[in-house]
Parts: structure tokens; sequence; C-alpha cells
């Protein structure tokens, strides 16, 4: 899964990269990509070849804007032409062999016969070796279909079709990876000396040439994961270019990544195409953070590593710290391992990286594996004083998420210690939940039906399609596939990582309804959510009936960060949620706008025990780990001045506390800010650390 160089291993003499979602689409990461390579020394550094989609001038006008270092080589076009940068020349033989069975204007009647939906990319996209359309989530059979078409209409063509939209059509000899091994033989570079990296799945042609080191970008699209099983890639956890510097690091490229200062990086901000949503939040006038900032967000990190200790137990990591709060009535729940909150809670922890946090990890993990129901369920907690498992949450309801929740726990924690004999030893009870799991999507369209207040937001009423959990579903497939995949089980870790994709479609034609779409087919009698038109975010919930058009926060923010949603869309969702406040008075609501008494929403029983009136807890309450969230999603958006302003505001809020200062409560409420249930809660004090790692601070 993840190889590192040895002794044997030739060294490195070319680089070949993807550009958009590889080395763009994160400002500073793409930034520090340039800083590092162009720190190498010039007489030893690999050579350096952008593989990518984009026609050649449009390639050469974005080197001329000075993000990206220059290269010695490109390759545009998927695969359609080979341009040697110094000599300022495309490479004519290679285009000789392309002529072979090719005829585009063919090409174009058969889309347009078998496609009707299918719309053409404008003119700057095609070439006379290029057909490329738009085609809206389009499945295997559809293409399979195309493939024979255009071959019965005596064409030798490459179907090339990425990010549930892109379809390319190209000569039967051009796609990335023949156009790459080409390069290669010209240049007579032994492909073990090749890196390369990318993202989607018109990336996959030339990661899967035998023998070249691969780097797969943690923002990765399912194909490209399905593509790769089994070839022994580098599988990064940072996205876009810092993905691609972890992978050139790991494999002894480079020795340190160079991160732009804040200076050089507003400049590049300014001028790139990130510059609209900067000028939106100017007015709102967010400013570098200074010293003090600095300083205090390094307290701030103090004091989480101190609360996060707190509830280290010989079972795992308590929800809350045992010793600092009382706890009566339903409240002793508290005093438990909970499997939603100690997979979270792990999944910080882990970026720390000290060992008695990463012990109490394995515990937590094992504690909750071995109170597996004979049927594959997780408990929703483990109690600590009487190792007592209870399966349901409040009401006797089904705890759908906690499954979830320790598939993606468990993964990160396998990948970060690679702990294999761990992974051997409950490899038949993960498979057991993950079959559990599969059971709740019971008319088998990739999403899971859960049951009424069935996950963290218990004593809410949400039900059936919920995107909370249907994100979390997409990224346990893929983190059920990658550990299938260390044990070599390829063709089912092939399974989960396809069936991952079809989830993806399914979550996004469901929850982000756009009049775009041009088959109105695939729209059934019941998606009522339709009626939204275009919307600005992934809804909150879809059922048979009828639909929640509320802006679930810690959805979206979720679906950015297990990359479901794109970032253009996470942009659209970030104007939205910035826009009416969700961080105000602190980051973050969990939803917008609160459900009121009388709303068609409204449950009687939302005033048990006083949670979940209009603002408090899961009705639109501010809760701090889901804040570490937010931080990190807007980081992602490459906007880091923001996330290191919202990282501040954050720690403001864990400072305050009921009886003392700094004590990470579990939540505050919407609108006065103040800080309300127990204290040193585990998750809100690890993802804040896990923020402050993903922002790159000096720390502690």
């Amino acid at each position: 899964m993840r190889s590192s160089p040895t002794s044997e291993s030739p060294r490195i003499r070319l680089l070949a990269s993807d550009i958009d979602g590889t080395l763009l689409g994160k400002a500073d990461a793409a930034l520090a990509f340039r800083l590092t390579w162009e720190q190498l020394d010039k007489k030893k550094r690999p050579l350096l070849c952008y593989n990518t989609g984009r026609l050649l001038e449009d390639t050469l006008g974005l080197i001329r804007e000075n993000l990206l270092p220059k290269p010695d080589y490109l390759i545009c076009g998927v695969g359609t032409v080979i341009y040697d940068f110094a000599k300022k020349e495309e490479l004519k033989s290679f285009q000789d062999i392309l002529e072979e069975g090719w005829n585009l204007a063919a090409v174009e009647e058969i889309v347009r016969q078998r496609l009707p939906s299918a719309q053409l990319q404008p003119a700057h996209y095609q070439n006379a070796y290029k057909s490329s359309w738009y085609l809206e989530q389009a499945d295997p059979q559809t293409l399979s279909r195309l493939e024979k078409a255009l071959t019965k209409g005596g064409l030798e063509t490459h179907v090339v079709y990425s990010s549930q939209r892109d379809l390319d059509i190209l000569p039967k000899y051009a796609n990335k990876g023949n156009a790459l091994d080409w390069l290669l033989k010209r240049l007579k570079i032994k492909r073990q000396a090749v890196a390369v990296a990318g993202d989607t799945g018109n990336d996959a042609a030339m990661l899967c040439i035998e023998g070249v080191k691969a780097i797969v970008v943690g923002n990765a699209q399912p194909e490209l994961h399905e593509a790769t099983v089994g070839r022994g890639a580098y599988l990064s956890e940072e996205c876009f270019a810092d993905g691609v510097l972890e992978g050139l690091q790991a494999l002894g490229v480079i020795d340190r990544i160079r991160h732009p200062d804040d200076s050089s990086l507003a400049e590049v901000i300014e001028s790139s195409e990130d510059d609209a949503l900067q000028h939106f939040l100017d007015e709102e006038e967010i400013h570098a953070i200074g010293p003090e900032d600095l300083a205090f967000l390094r307290l701030a990190y103090g004091k989480a590593l101190e609360g996060l200790r707190r509830n280290i137990t010989p079972m795992g990591f308590s929800a809350c710290s045992l010793s600092d709060n009382e706890t009566r009535g339903t409240d002793e729940n508290y005093r438990s391992v909970w499997a939603r909150d100690g997979a979270i809670t792990v999944i910080g922890a882990l970026r720390r990286g000290d060992a008695d946090l990463t012990e109490c990890a394995r515990r937590t993990l094992v504690t909750l594996l071995e109170h597996v129901s004979p049927t594959g369920q997780i408990p929703a907690n483990v109690s600590i004083d009487t190792r007592r498992p209870d399966y349901s949450g409040v009401g006797g309801i089904s705890s759908i998420d906690s499954g979830l929740w320790v598939i993606i726990a468990f993964h990160d924690y396998v990948k970060k210690t690679r702990d294999l004999e761990l992974l051997r030893h409950f490899r038949p009870v993960l498979q057991s939940v993950m079959n559990w799991l599969s059971a709740h999507d019971s008319n088998n369209d990739a999403l899971l039906e859960i049951p009424e207040a069935g996950d963290w937001t218990d004593l809410f009423g949400r039900s059936y399609n919920i995107l909370y959990d249907e994100v979390l579903w997409y990224r346990a497939n893929i983190s059920f596939g990658r550990l299938l995949e260390l044990l070599g089980e390829w063709r089912q870790a092939g399974d989960y990582l396809r069936w991952s994709g079809t989830i993806k479609q399914a979550i996004l034609h469901k929850f982000w309804p756009s009049s775009g779409i041009e088959d109105k087919s695939r729209y059934s009698f019941a998606d009522k959510q339709t009626s939204l038109g275009d919307t600005n975010y992934l809804i909150a919930q879809v059922t048979p009936f009828d639909f929640d058009w509320r802006c679930d926060v810690y959805g979206n923010i979720l679906a950015l960060l297990y990359n479901v949603l794109d970032i253009e869309r996470a942009k659209i969702a970030f104007r939205f949620m910035w826009g009416v406040g969700v961080n105000d008075p602190f980051p973050v609501a969990n939803l917008y706008p609160v459900v009121q008494s009388g709303d068609p929403g409204w449950r009687q029983y939302y005033i048990v025990n006083l949670l979940n009136l209009p603002h408090h807890y899961h009705n639109g309450g501010i809760w701090p780990f889901v804040g570490g969230q937010w931080v990190r999603f807007v980081n992602r958006l490459g906007l880091r001045d923001v996330a290191l302003t919202e990282l501040v505001r954050l720690a403001r809020l864990n400072q305050s506390g009921l009886q003392h200062d700094w004590e990470f409560n579990e939540w505050a409420h919407g609108k006065t800010g103040r800080p309300m249930g127990k204290a040193f809660q585990a998750w809100s004090c690890s993802e804040f650390i896990h923020a402050c790692h993903d922002l790159r601070l000096k720390l502690p």
C-alpha cells in the first residue's frame, strides 16, 4: 500500500504529475511545491513533466502565471500532445502514431447519437485528437455501450471518464500512460526511476504503468483508488500538492518541504482563481494573526493535550474526563468508551503521534471491536465501570454511525502504525460490521436508511437518507477497501472501492439537486427535493416522501474533508455558511437554520432534558469538535489566514468554561456562546489538536 525507497531502488529521474486536483486546488500547497522543487539542486533533481488534460496553450499560460515551477516536458490533452519545454516544440513523431483508427467527426457523431444528454465541452478543451464532453454521473453500462458503438463504427479509441462528469474520447494509443511511456523510451529512462502523481480516473493510465512509483493524493476520486489496488501506490494523507510533496518525501526525492510564509502566500492568492472568494472575505475584515495570537494558540494546544490525556483510561478514551465531571441519571453513560466519540478522538489523537495517545487509540478500538454483536453491530458505548456494552442510544434506538466511525478510525490507526497483526486479528469482525451496515441499504440504492435519531444527533428528528451518515458510508467503504488491500485481498478491495464511487454519485444526485441535470429521467417521482432548483449546499435529509432543506453544517464539512464535495461546490457551500453566520459567535453551529416550535420538522421530544430547544445541542448548538473540523474545512479551501483566525476564535471558546478556564466543553449555546455540557470532552480536545496539525503550527 505504501512504498519506501530502498538501497536497491534507482534514484528517481523523472516526476510526471497531473495538474488540476493534484498540483493545483490549494494555493498554499501549490506554492509549497514550487518553492520546494526550486530549492533542489538543478543538477540532481529529477526531470519534471506535467501530464494534464489541459490543452497545450492553456498549460503554457498557466506556467507563465508562475504558481508552478517550469517543467522540462508537457504531456497535454490527456496524452495527445508531448511538448519539449526547453526547445519550445511539439514532438511530432508522437502524433504520427495517433492517426491510426481515428476520425474526430465520426466520434462526435456517434456520441451525439448514443448520448443525447452529453454536452460538447468548449473549444479550448478540444484538439484534433481529443473529443471532450460533459456527461453527468454516467454508469459503467452507459460507457460500455458507447465503447461498443465506437468500435462498430470502425474507430479504435480510448474512452476516459473521470470525476463523474468529464468524458474524453481519444485515439487508442492516446492516454496519459501511453504518452508517458513513449517519452520515457525516448529519454531512455527506466520506469523504476519514475514517480507519477494523480487524483482522478484519467490519471490511472500513468499510475498503473508497471514499475513506476505512484503517488495517490489524499483527495483522489474513487475510480483512482480502485484502479491502483494492489499496485503498491503511496497513498498520501495530505491533499493536492501537499500530497505530492508527502509522497516525494517518502520516496527520498526531497528532504524537507519548504512552506510559504504568509506574505508570499497572500500575493499568490490575490492573483489566483480564489481571488473572488478572498474579496468576499475581505469585507468581513479577515487579517493575518499576530505573534500574540500565535502564542495563544500554542498555549491552547498544550491545554488541549492536557485535556485529552485526562480521558486516557485502561479501556481507551472516555467521552469526558471521569475525574472532572459529576454524572447522575442518564449522564452515567458518559463514563464509557463511546464508539462515535472514541473513533473521532482516535483520528485526532493520531495526528500528535505520542506513544501514550497512540496506545490509548489502540485500546479504544480493541474495546469496541471486542464487543461487536453476533450480527456485526458496534456498540454505541461500553461502560468503563461495568464493561457492559450498550447497543442503542436514548429510547433504545440503534446508533448506525458508531460502526461507520470505527471502520474509518481503524483504517487511520492501521495506516499510521502499520499494525497489521491487529488488522488480521479483527479482519472477520470488521467484515461483519460492514455486512451489518450494508444491510441498512435495504433497497440497494447505495445509501443507508437510518432510523429516526439513529446517529450522532440523538433526540433529533432526522431519518432515512441523512447526509452525515451517507458521507461516512462513502468514507467507510474507501477505508475498508484499503484495509483489504493491505491484506492482499485485492479483488474484494476493488469491489468496495468501486462501490464507494456509486455511493458518492448517489449522494451528489440526491443531496445537491440541480436544474442543470440534463437527464430528468434519473429523478423518480419521489425526488421532491428537485423543487429546490439549484441549491447552495448539500441538504440535510431525503426520504421517499419529503426532504429537509436545511443546511447540515457538519455534514457539509465532512463532505469536503472526505472528498465527496469537490472544491468548487465546497466554495459555494462555504460562501453560504459564512454568509449566514454559522460561525457566529464561535465556530460552529451544527445546523442552519434551527428548527422552531411549530415548524413541520419539530418534535415534541425536543424538550426532553431541554436539550434540543432552538440553538441548543443538535438544534443549532455550537460544537467545538465540529469547530475543529470547520477550521480544517476552511484550510482545505486554501484560506489559511481565515482558518487561523477561526482557530483563534475556537481557542477562545475552549478557554471559557462553566467553572474554570480551558474546560473544552461539549457544546455551547448557539446564540450566547456560553459553554454547556461536560468538561474536558475528549473530541473537543482531539479535534483542536487535529486542526493545529493541519495548519502546520509550530507546536510544543
